[in-house]
């Protein structure tokens, strides 16, 4: 077991999943209220990573983090390193990757919230802001959750992506997933086997924990929440 590759792949998640709540969040929230006619196209370039083959999209993002873009050239400036085969574009790349597995639980839960709520709070002189803290995000934590949980099991699975944009660096870039890779192509099946059985158990707590509060305790708990205190 590779541990020093456990231990990165674990704070890639924990890191995207979290920086995907403080952006998902805006970015659901608008997609749910907002009446422009076009925002069907938003939409759809969030949802893209669900369907695009990871390789092409590690394959835009790597060079979107090269030397040849102005961020690659500003980041180089700035640290004398381009972000690509660093942790930091795995970063990038991951939070590019698990977008749609946030935006999407998010924007449903903001969706649920029923609209006369948000009616009652504006008549009472609630500005959009005050309502959105009192009102939809206590209603939606089940939605949030999800979206986290969701965002941080699909990081530790990711491979297409940090292989294009990361590499294979011990330490550095190397992922769980990447070592299960190089564990088969040398024929090291015990020791592949103990890392996949290990990604599927984390995976299947994490996502077992989730829907049981969902259903047995935060979808009833959100709703007791009084939106006016």
């Amino acid at each position: 077991m590779n541990w020093e590759a456990f231990w990165l792949t674990a704070r890639l998640a924990a890191i995207v999943s979290t920086l995907l709540v403080a952006i998902g969040i805006p970015i659901a929230y608008w997609v749910t209220y907002s009446r422009w006619r076009w925002k069907f196209l938003v939409e759809a370039a969030v949802a893209l990573p669900i369907v695009l083959p990871p390789t092409v999209l590690g394959f835009y993002v790597l060079v979107a983090l090269g030397s040849g873009s102005p961020l690659g050239r500003w980041w180089e400036l700035l640290t004398g390193h381009t972000l690509a085969f660093t942790f930091e574009g795995l970063v990038i790349g991951s939070l590019l990757y698990s977008l749609p597995f946030a935006v999407q639980p998010f924007a449903a839960s903001f969706g649920a919230v029923d609209r006369t709520l948000l009616q009652a709070s504006a008549s009472l002189g609630h500005s959009p802001l005050q309502t959105f803290r009192r009102i939809v995000l206590p209603l939606s934590k089940a939605g949030l959750i999800t979206g986290f949980a969701l965002s941080f099991a699909h990081t530790l699975g990711e491979f297409g992506v940090v292989l294009m944009v990361g590499g294979n660096i011990p330490g550095v870039t190397r992922t769980l997933s990447i070592d299960i890779y190089d564990q088969v192509e040398t024929a090291n099946y015990s020791s592949a086997n103990q890392t996949a059985l290990l990604l599927l158990i984390i995976s299947f707590l994490v996502l077992s924990i989730v829907y049981g509060l969902n259903r047995y305790g935060l979808s009833r708990s959100s709703w007791a929440v009084s939106p006016w205190r």
